[in-house]
């Protein structure tokens, strides 16, 4: 009988690649930062990561303000910037584990994939007991088909294809060997470089819940995996007025316009921003904007109404929500509205993170009748319509 100890099991870091903007998701914001259920898309990958026992740390590859978005992590993390290519983004990260040794074990994982599971895990590491290179594999339950432009070709036979998911799990060394001798040759993936060095890749099973996120409808998907619940279609309305005086700086819409007479109100009061906020602080059941910031409050005056608004658009974000369209109405005699109709529709987008095509911006008058038709005022009309997460 052996006295000696059993060998230390070799320590375990993460990659989390997060650098990419995700444009086709058309979220209008980078989609790891999309909020499901609650949390950022990249947080789920974080938690998942940090709560497996074998993990002694990881690199977040992200930009800043991403990186920021999800601070602290989870002890043992350090953050890095991305480069121009995925590849060169693992590159980085490699070159912050230079202190690892190489009989590490490294997981390198797309933040896109929420769905981590110990499981999944669990496997990766135990293929890596024998192999140098393990990737989670679904097989492919659809009939495939060549296709040229709409023109459906041979059927391809899927028995010997399999869709491949993150994260991959690798020898530390060999990830670097492989990364050392790809030069210019560019890859998909991290396997594809290891297996040009004549190194098997073993296939363990995957999970339906590692879905990637692509494009916008992949959030109800993950939904729907990842048991968060089923969403509801929330709407609110908004309204407000403020009276015209003359000398003050106009501010309608996040925009400055250069006129004789600007909005008179305790904030800058942005006539427009104020009504939307009020709308989607309504489709919350939230209140209204004097709630939470009351005009008696003196560190309010003068304030840029764009804080408002994005103040309701966090709360949206708390909730677990989104914001699936705004449709805001400026009602003025003057100053002219349509001229600034896309800079104050760009404006607004901007603020709430959304894509341009969520905001409807129009205006009109009322014919020279009541306050607006006497130029007294402005006043201005919103409907916010919101997903929320159902109780």
């Amino acid at each position: 009988m052996s006295d000696s100890a059993p060998s230390p099991s070799p320590r375990l870091a993460v990659v989390l690649l997060a650098g990419g903007q995700g444009t086709r998701a058309g979220l209008g914001l980078p989609k790891q930062l999309a909020v499901l259920g609650g949390k950022p898309v990249l947080r789920w990958s974080l938690d998942a990561f940090a709560a497996h026992p074998a993990v002694n740390g990881g690199v977040l590859v992200a930009n800043g303000d991403v990186a920021t978005a999800v601070n602290p992590l989870p002890a043992g993390w350090i953050s890095v910037d991305p480069g121009t290519e995925r590849q060169q983004s693992v590159g980085n990260a490699l070159a912050a584990l230079a202190d690892w040794d190489d009989q590490a074990l490294v997981l390198v994982h797309d933040a896109a994939r929420p769905g981590v599971t110990n499981e999944v895990i669990d496997r990766l590491l135990g293929a890596l007991r024998t192999a140098e290179a393990a990737i989670p594999t679904l097989p492919v339950p659809d009939t495939l088909v060549e296709q040229a432009h709409d023109e459906a070709g041979d059927v391809v036979d899927r028995r010997v294809l399999a869709r491949v998911q993150t994260p991959q799990a690798f020898r530390l060394d060999v990830l670097r060997r492989a990364h050392a001798e790809a030069v210019e040759a560019a890859a998909t993936d991290d396997a594809q470089l290891v297996r040009r060095l004549g190194i098997v890749v073993t296939a363990v099973p995957g999970d339906a819940r590692l879905h990637k996120l692509t494009y916008a409808e992949d959030i109800a998907i993950l939904g729907g995996l990842l048991g968060i619940g089923t969403m509801r279609t929330a709407v609110g309305m908004g309204y407000d007025v403020h009276r015209l005086v003359i000398d003050k700086p106009l501010w309608i819409g996040g925009i400055e316009i250069a006129y004789s007479h600007g909005l008179e109100g305790h904030s800058d009061a942005d006539v427009a921003l104020h009504a939307l906020t009020d709308a989607i602080l309504g489709a919350l059941g939230d209140g209204d904007i004097g709630d939470h910031f009351p005009p008696s409050d003196p560190q309010w005056r003068g304030a840029a109404s764009h804080r408002f608004l994005s103040f309701a658009a966090d709360r949206v974000a708390a909730r677990g929500g989104q914001i699936d369209h705004v449709d805001l109405t400026i009602i003025a005699e003057a100053p002219k509205i349509g001229p600034h109709r896309a800079a104050i529709r760009a404006r607004i987008a901007e603020i709430l993170a959304i894509p341009l095509e969520r905001v409807s911006v129009k205006a009109t008058t009322t014919e020279r009748l009541g306050f607006t038709g006497r130029r007294e005022g402005i006043s201005a009309q919103a409907v916010a319509t919101l997903q929320l997460p159902e109780n």
